[in-house]
This record gives structure tokens, sequence and C-alpha cells, in this order.
């Protein structure tokens, strides 16, 4: 299926690392503007379906290629690699892209969409920025203290990403755990800009960020009326078959977030925008998406 055409562009972050972004323009009027921060192992080019039907919505659809992702690397050898400034680098290049596509399109809605390491980069996000956003959707996520009690498990030097395919047993493949969808997850496999696993040292910053980003000072900071829509499979192992998600939940109405929601979908693995179900969870995204725009137009 062919679906619009991405203009693509880059940027120079703080530390001089050109950026690998992409552009996806609305049909029609202009009704707001969506930023998509993809997951691990990934690029933003994966996220051409969602793109194309927001589009049609009325919606402009900016992305990055993180750093040691996608186009941002310059090599499969960077692959996984965040460079010295680590996680939060990796965060600011968001921040920077918020920026550009704000500059483009003054006054207009602004809705973070994180997807897995994505969403993670987006809790981080949210801390000091909440006031910038519209909204927030953050999908195949959970609770990252969690996730990193589970990595501190893992025997040194296995990945602890090979663990997840263990509840799917007996596997297809070791990425089963990302999608019943057996043609996305050989799609994955066959993609030469996804990969398996961070290097060591990115490990480690991503998962210190999971004091940042369960911390309840810092979550009190984030606006009361803030809308968050949160997306999972229930047999997600990233969200913990729910369970991370619950506890994501409770932290956000904890610290005085009114406006939360979420769609969790029986049987649905890691990347429900990747599903059998997909056309279902895209629908239930775009008029969460709406119902944001109709409340700030």
């Amino acid at each position: 299926m062919e679906y619009c055409e991405p203009n693509h562009f880059r940027f120079t972050s703080t530390d001089t690392l050109q950026i690998e972004c992409v552009r996806w323009d609305q049909h029609g009027t202009l009704r707001g503007v969506v930023q998509i921060a993809h997951g691990l192992g990934e690029h933003i080019g994966r996220y051409a379906e969602l793109a194309d039907l927001l589009t049609r919505a009325g919606l402009v659809v900016f992305g990055n290629d993180h750093r040691g992702h996608g186009r941002t690397a310059q090599s499969s050898q960077q692959f996984g690699d965040f460079g010295p400034a680590g996680f939060d680098q990796l965060v600011q290049d968001m921040m920077s892209l918020s920026a550009i596509a704000k500059g483009e399109h003054p006054g207009k809605p602004f809705i973070l969409l994180g997807h897995s390491l994505g969403s993670f980069a987006a809790q981080q996000y949210v801390l000091d920025y909440s006031s910038s956003i519209d909204g927030l959707v953050l999908s195949g996520s959970g609770a990252l203290d969690s996730l990193a009690r589970f990595a501190e498990s893992v025997p040194a030097g296995q990945n602890p990403l090979a663990l997840m395919d263990v509840p799917f047993e007996p596997a297809r493949t070791p990425f089963d755990w990302l999608s019943r969808d057996q043609t996305e997850v050989d799609k994955f496999m066959k993609d030469p800009l996804c990969f398996a696993a961070l290097n060591p040292e990115s490990t480690r910053s991503f998962l210190v960020a999971s004091a940042v980003v369960s911390d309840p000072s810092r979550l009190r900071g984030i606006r009361h009326d803030l809308p968050i829509y949160l997306v999972s499979g229930s047999e997600d192992p990233v969200g913990q078959q729910l369970a991370g998600l619950r506890i994501l939940e409770d932290r956000y109405r904890g610290a005085g977030i009114t406006s939360i929601s979420d769609d969790f979908y029986p049987g649905g693995r890691h990347e429900m925008l990747q599903e059998l179900n997909r056309r279902e969870v895209y629908s239930n995204v775009l008029a969460w998406l709406l119902s944001v725009l109709i409340e700030k137009p």
C-alpha cells in the first residue's frame, strides 16, 4: 500500500550530531500537530501507515530517528549507541524537534505520541515540559523502574530483551513478543534499519532514567489537566502484562493528573500500532486525538 510521502530534513543536535527527521503534511486544513517518538531498535519510517491516517484527518506529523537508530546512526555499527550524553540527550533531541514543529505551525494544538523507548523518553519529557504540549499518548509503555529491576536480575552479558519471548514459547522467532502479526514481525527482522538491543552504556543511561520518571516530586510537576492516553496489549511484556501500566496510571493519578484514559487490548502484544487489529487501534487513537483538538481548537 502506498502512503503519503514524507518530507525528510535534519537538524544539528547540541552535541553536533545530525538528527534525521521526517514530516508528513496534512490533507486540507491543518487541525493540529503530532510528534511521534519511536521505539527501541526501530525507526520513524515504520509509522507511515499511522501517519497516513493522521494526515488525512488534518494533522501534520513529525518524527525523528533517535540517536543510535535508523538514518541518524551513520552506520549499522552505531545502532544502539546513544553517544556520550546518553538517554538524556535523546530526550533533548525530541524537545528540539518539538521546537521546530511548533515554529512551523505556531499556535496549533501539539500532541506527543511515544512508543516503547519513545514512551519512556516522553515520560521524562513531560516532567519539565508538560505546559508545552496539549496531550500525551503512551504506547507500549509501563513502569521503567520495574523494568530496571528486571534487567538487573538478568545474568551479566545477557540481553534482557531476549527474555521477552519467554511468555510466547514455543516462539516462531526471537521477536514474537512484538506482535501477533507474523508479517509485521518478519518485516522487522528483515528491515536493515532495525536491530535487537542497545549497547551496555546506552542501556545503563536509559535505565538510570527510571529513578527520574518515578520520582513523586517530579511527577507532581506535570500540569494536572494534561490529557494522557495509554495504549497497550494485555500480553505486552514491557508493560508487564498491564501491571506496569496500572502502576504508571496510579502514579499519574497520585500526582494529581485528572485526565487519564486508556485502551488495553486483550491478547495484544508490544506493538499495538503494528498488531493484527491495528486499524481498530488507529481508530481509537485518532478519536482520542480529535477529542483533545475539540477541547483546544
